[in-house]
C-alpha cells in the first residue's frame, strides 16, 4: 500500500504542476517598454536631487510671488520667524514653567559636565547661556533641550588631554577647547549645508548603544576620584588603569567625604544642601574638596582664544570632528524621538546647522560643545514645553545665576557633583535595547558589544572606531555577497515566492528561477558568477536524478545588473523586472542584441514563465 500511495502523491503533485503550467500559459504578456531617452546632464541632475534633496526644499516656492517667496526663504532659514508671530500667552506659560524646570537640571549638570571635560566649571553655565539662544532662532525642533552632554564632555577632555595637561596648563588646554568646539561646529553646519546628513546613518542604534554604555562606565568610574576623596589619579579612561589607580591609592581615599551618600536625584537640591551644610559646618577645612571661587559675569568673548595654527592643530581638528559627528547624532535622534511623540518633523538638515552654527557661536563666547541633551530635553517634554521658548527661558535663568548667584556656589562639594554625574549616566546604560537587538540581529548585537568592550578596554575614541569599521564591514559583505533566492509558483497564482520559505511554492520544470535581493555591481560579479553555476549545477543533479526534464531557461528577477556580469554560458538567460536605468544600460551594452529579443526581457516572473512555457513540448504522460 505504501508504494502505490507514495505514486499517488507524485501523480498530484506532477498534477498539479501541469495544471498551474496551463493556467500561467494563457496569461497575457506585457511587452517591456525602453525608458524615455536622457541626457547626461539630466541623470546627473536627477541622481543629484535624490541624493542631496530628497525632501526637495524648493516646492514650498512654486507658484508662489517674488515676496512671498522671500518671506517662505526667511523662515526657512530661521523657523522662529514662521512659529513666532502666531505665538500667545497661553504658550508662554507652559514654556516658562519647563524652562524654569530645565533650568535646575542644567545649572547642576553644567557646572559637573565641565569637570568632566577637564574645564573650569564656569564654562559649563557659559554653554547653559549662548547656545540655548542660538538654537531657538535657528532650530525645528520644539522639545530639544540644548546644553552640554556627558559623553562628548568625556570625549573632549579624554582626547585633548592625551596632548596637553589641564592642570599644569590650564590656558592652553581651554585654547584647544574652544578650538575643538569651533572644528565640531563647522564639521556639522557643513553635513548640514552640503546635505550630507546620511553620513551620521553610519552611526547605527547598535553602535550608540554599545558606545553609550560604555562611556557611562567609564564615565562613572572616572567619579571614583571626588566619590572616595582620591587625589593622585590615572589620566587614562581605560578600565584597567582607572582600577588600578582607585585600588593602589585607597590610602588617599581614608577620609571619605561625609557627604557620599547626598542623593543626586534632585541635582539642584542636593547642590544646595550641600553647600549650605559644607558654608554651615566648614566642612571644606575638614576634607571635603569644594569648587572654589567662580567668577561672575556673563560669557567673556574667546574668538582671540581659538588657535588655528601650532603643534596641536590636528588634533583639536580629530576632536572636533568626533565631538561634533557624536553630539550632532545625539542631538537629532533626541529631536526625532520626541518630535514623533507629539506628531510632528523635524529637518534632519536644518538641526544640523541649528547645532553647528550655535557651536561656532558658542565657541567664540567662552563655551564648550553642546547638543540637545536627552536628560534635560525628556524633563522639557514632560513639564509641558510648547516651542522652543523653554530654552530662552532657561538660558535667562543661567543669566541670572551667572550675574548675581555665583558666590553661592564656592561652597559646592566635588562628591555632589560626581554623584550628579553618575546619575545622569547611569540612565544611558540601555539593558532592554540591547535585549532586543539581541532578538533582532545577532550580528548588530555583535556590534553593540564590541563598542562597549571597545570604550571600557582600550579608549573611547578607539571603541567607537571599531564598532563604525564593523558596521562599514557589515555593509560591504551585504553588497559583495548578496543574498540569492531560488522562487517557486504559488498554486493557483501567478505569483512566485522563495521555495524555502513558502513550503506551498512549486518549482516550475525546466525553468531556474532566481531572485537576487541585491543591486549587481562590479563588487559582487564574481561572486554572483559562480553562486549562480551552482544553482545550475545543482539543479540539473536534482533533475536527472528524478528522471525530469532538462534545464531549459534561468529567469532572473532583479532590479540593477549589467550584462558583463554574467558568465558567457548563461546563453538561455531571461531577465524580470528591470528599472529603466538598467533597460538603459542592456541597450547600450548589448552587441549582439541578445536582449532585444522579446522573449528575453519580462514585466513579471509569471509572465515569463507563461510565454516561455509555450516554446517547450507539451509534457509527456510521465508528469500527468
Amino acid at each position: 500500500m505504501e508504494p502505490n500511495s507514495s505514486s499517488n502523491d507524485n501523480n498530484k503533485m506532477q498534477l498539479q504542476h501541469h495544471s498551474s503550467c496551463l493556467e500561467i500559459a494563457t496569461m497575457e504578456v506585457h511587452r517591456v517598454v525602453p525608458p524615455r531617452h536622457k541626457s547626461t546632464i539630466e541623470k546627473l541632475k536627477t541622481r543629484l536631487k535624490e541624493t542631496f534633496f530628497p525632501d526637495d526644499p524648493l516646492r514650498q516656492f512654486k507658484g508662489q510671488p517674488l515676496g512671498k517667496k522671500w518671506i517662505l526663504a526667511a523662515q526657512y532659514i530661521f523657523p522662529i520667524l514662521e512659529w513666532g508671530p502666531n505665538y500667545s500667552f497661553k504658550l508662554f506659560k507652559s514654556d516658562i514653567i519647563s524652562g524654569l524646570t530645565i533650568a535646575s537640571l542644567a545649572i547642576p549638570q553644567g557646572i559637573s559636565y565641565a569637570k568632566l571635560a577637564n574645564l573650569p566649571p564656569i564654562v559649563g553655565l557659559y554653554s547653559s547661556f549662548v547656545p540655548p539662544l542660538v538654537y531657538t532662532v535657528l532650530g525645528s525642533s520644539r522639545d530639544l533641550a540644548v546644553g552640554p552632554v556627558s559623553i562628548a564632555s568625556l570625549i573632549m577632555g579624554s582626547m585633548l588631554r592625551q596632548e596637553v595637561s589641564p592642570t599644569q596648563n590650564p590656558v592652553l588646554f581651554l585654547q584647544l577647547a574652544f578650538t575643538a568646539t569651533f572644528f565640531g561646529g563647522l564639521v556639522q553646519a557643513s553635513l548640514g549645508l552640503l546635505r550630507l546628513g546620511f553620513i551620521i546613518d553610519f552611526l547605527s542604534k547598535a553602535t550608540l548603544i554599545g558606545f553609550m554604555a560604555g562611556a557611562a562606565i567609564i564615565v562613572s568610574l572616572q567619579q571614583l576620584k571626588s566619590l572616595l576623596g582620591i587625589t593622585h589619579f590615572t589620566n587614562q579612561m581605560g578600565l584597567i588603569p582607572v582600577m588600578s589607580s582607585v585600588f593602589h591609592n585607597t590610602k588617599e581615599g581614608t577620609k571619605r567625604p561625609k557627604l557620599f551618600w547626598v542623593s543626586a536625584g534632585a541635582p539642584l537640591v542636593s547642590v544646595i544642601l550641600s553647600t549650605l551644610l559644607v558654608f554651615a559646618f566648614k566642612a571644606q577645612h575638614h576634607g571635603i574638596s569644594v569648587i572654589g571661587k567662580l567668577q561672575e559675569g556673563l560669557n567673556p568673548p574667546s574668538w582671540n582664544m581659538l588657535k588655528f595654527h601650532g603643534s596641536h592643530l590636528g588634533l583639536v581638528m580629530k576632536t572636533g570632528l568626533i565631538t561634533g559627528i557624536i553630539s550632532l547624532t545625539e542631538g537629532i535622534a533626541v529631536g526625532r524621538t520626541f518630535a514623533a511623540l507629539k506628531n510632528y518633523q523635524v529637518d534632519g538638515n536644518k538641526e544640523m546647522i541649528a547645532i553647528g552654527v550655535m557651536n561656532i557661536v558658542g565657541s567664540s563666547t567662552s563655551c564648550y560643545i553642546t547638543t540637545g541633551a536627552f536628560s534635560r530635553s525628556a524633563v522639557n517634554h514632560n513639564a509641558g514645553a510648547k516651542t522652543a521658548v523653554s530654552n530662552v527661558v532657561m538660558s535667562v535663568t543661567v543669566m541670572v545665576t551667572l550675574l548675581f548667584l555665583m558666590p553661592l556656589f564656592q561652597y559646592t562639594p566635588n562628591v555632589v557633583l560626581g554623584a550628579i554625574i553618575v546619575t545622569a549616566v547611569v540612565g544611558l546604560i540601555d539593558v532592554p535595547a540591547a535585549h532586543q537587538i539581541w532578538k533582532i540581529d545577532k550580528f548588530d548585537f555583535l556590534v553593540m558589544l564590541c563598542a562597549f568592550l571597545g570604550v571600557i578596554f582600550i579608549s573611547v575614541q578607539e571603541g567607537l572606531a571599531i564598532a563604525v569599521g564593523i558596521s562599514i564591514f557589515k555593509i560591504l559583505l551585504q553588497i559583495t555577497r548578496p543574498k540569492t533566492v531560488m522562487l517557486g509558483n504559488m498554486p493557483g497564482s501567478d505569483i512566485y515566492r522563495d521555495l524555502h520559505h513558502y513550503n506551498e511554492a512549486m518549482r516550475i520544470p525546466g525553468f531556474l528561477i532566481l531572485s537576487i535581493e541585491a543591486p549587481i555591481n562590479f563588487a559582487n560579479t564574481t561572486y554572483l558568477n559562480e553562486r549562480i553555476l551552482r544553482w545550475i549545477e545543482e539543479y540539473e543533479a536534482e533533475e536527472n536524478l528524478n528522471k525530469q526534464s532538462s534545464l531549459r531557461f534561468v529567469i532572473l528577477e532583479m532590479s540593477d545588473l549589467y550584462k558583463s556580469a554574467f558568465h558567457p554560458c548563461f546563453s538561455a538567460l531571461v531577465l524580470v523586472n528591470p528599472l529603466a536605468e538598467v533597460l538603459e544600460k542592456l541597450q547600450r551594452s548589448d552587441d549582439s542584441g541578445d536582449f532585444k529579443r522579446p522573449d528575453s526581457l519580462y514585466l513579471t516572473v509569471g509572465e515569463a514563465v507563461a510565454s516561455l512555457s509555450s516554446t517547450i513540448k507539451a509534457p509527456s504522460a510521465n508528469y500527468v
